[in-house]
């Protein structure tokens, strides 16, 4: 059964296998997106602006408390990448059961920080009073379910480990179907505002998170999740951690900056934050696009790289890069020109369409460069760097956006949205060049004479 879903990465054509592999994976995350613009929609067009902003404010605070653990579950599909490419069945049993404990245990740890801490930290990102109150219930609603969403990741980050990304597709397809119809009963109907949105999203996440453990323990084989045999494998954890550690901490630190952009942002009122808010949720198609080739990329020469099929690693990256380009340049620039038609799903507010606007003409036309960006990072992941990449983000688009928040946009001519999101194309093209630079002084390191040029 499982073999029907494997894809070996270290054979045969590598556009075909890369586009096998990436197009499921785009799918599932476009799916993921067109549910979560539902709650969205569902909350801006019935619930008002207010909930919309409330929804749309804590994004980039969801995103800095989930990175860490959702870098552990990119670790785990690295490693479990390796041991397969490696032909290393008895390490790769050991680490299905150790990432799936792990899972849990970093579900357990979320929920805590989630529904503890969500109106502390949302007053410290400046969020206006009068959403402060429906983004924090929606916060502690959503977290109280991270657990289920965390064994959803992990599970599939095993899968992906063999190729296997149809199946997650699958499961977050029926899972998500749940998710758009209980947020029309619950927002709709029985008039619960965010609340109505929060627990519709916890539902379907444990939806799928029974679904993807239920497809592993009838795994055949190394895949084979068995709920009495979940342990912690010390040598594999820690192997989990050098990798995914650094991978979470730079979508933290990623997030943070946000974090930082959204606290700015947030000081122009909520219509901005509305318009913010709806532009991101479109931004997020196109990010989609472009990131299932960057974890595409990452699997393939995490495999190749177990396999020491070195000369793969070099035309993945090469194929790699074209289909971000060509991904973002297309979808970014459809997103401008569709551009309000897009932004009146969410609200028919004109003055937070305008506000929207603005956001999607400067992130879109250059989202190509943040594809490209990613590619490099997870190429240089692959091959079992994975510190070097955070630091470069921690450095490079990171301390660029936070160092351009706090210079240029303080200077009152320059104290407007369109200066703050300038900061993003200049993070990514920056952050790219340096990753390209690292990548090719690592790789004679790393493949030695067994290196093949393209």
């Amino acid at each position: 059964m499982s073999k029907n879903y494997q894809i070996d990465m270290t054979e045969g054509s590598i556009v075909k296998k890369l586009l096998q592999f990436s197009v499921p994976l785009i799918f599932s995350s476009l799916l993921q997106l067109l549910f979560n613009a539902a709650d969205v929609i569902v909350v801006g067009r019935f619930a008002g602006d207010n909930s919309l902003a409330a929804v749309g404010s804590t994004s980039s605070l969801v995103n800095l408390l989930v990175n860490l653990f959702v870098g552990l579950s990119i670790g785990t599909t690295v490693v479990a990448a390796n041991f397969f490419g490696a032909g290393k069945k008895q390490e790769l049993k050991d680490t299905v059961h150790t990432a799936m404990l792990l899972s849990i245990i970093s579900g357990i740890i979320l929920t805590l920080i989630g529904v503890v801490g969500a109106k502390q930290i949302l007053k410290l990102m400046q969020s206006p009073k009068e959403v402060l109150e429906l983004a924090t219930l929606y916060l502690q609603i959503y977290f109280s379910g991270i657990t289920a969403t965390m064994i959803y990741n992990f599970g599939s980050a095993i899968l992906r480990a063999k190729g296997d990304t149809k199946r997650p597709l699958y499961f977050l397809f029926f899972a998500g179907i749940i998710n758009v119809i209980l947020n029309l009963i619950f927002v709709i109907f029985l008039k619960m505002d965010v609340a109505g949105v929060a627990l519709a999203t916890v539902i379907s996440q444990c939806i799928s998170a029974f679904l993807v453990v239920r497809c592993l323990i009838k795994e055949s084989e190394e895949f084979k999740l068995d709920i009495k045999k979940l342990k912690i494998n010390v040598p594999i954890l820690i192997r989990i951690i050098k990798i995914g550690v650094p991978a979470g901490l730079q979508g933290i630190i990623f997030s943070l900056s946000n974090v930082i952009i959204q606290s700015s942002i947030n000081s122009f009122g909520a219509i901005t934050i509305a318009g913010n808010s709806a532009a991101s949720n479109i931004e997020g198609f196109i990010f989609t696009a472009m990131n299932g080739f960057s974890q595409g990329t990452l699997t393939f020469i995490s495999q190749n790289f177990g396999a020491k099929k070195y000369d793969r690693i070099n035309k993945t990256i090469f194929v790699a890069q074209i289909c971000v380009f060509l991904s973002g340049f297309i979808f970014g620039n459809l997103s401008v020109i569709f551009g309000k038609q897009l932004l009146s799903l969410y609200t028919q507010n004109s003055d937070v369409i305008a506000s929207g606007m603005e956001r999607l003409k400067i992130i879109c036309t250059t989202y190509a460069l943040c594809g490209m960006m990613d590619v490099m990072g997870n190429s240089i992941r692959g091959i079992g760097h994975s510190v070097l990449p955070m630091i470069v983000t921690l450095l490079g688009a990171c301390g660029i956006r936070i160092l351009w928040i706090s210079t240029i946009f303080l200077i009152p001519r320059f104290h407007t949205c369109n200066v703050i999101f300038i900061s993003y194309p200049i993070s990514w093209g920056v952050t790219f060049l340096v990753h390209l630079i690292c990548y090719f002084i690592l790789k004679k390191k790393v493949f030695l004479s067994s290196m093949n040029y393209i």
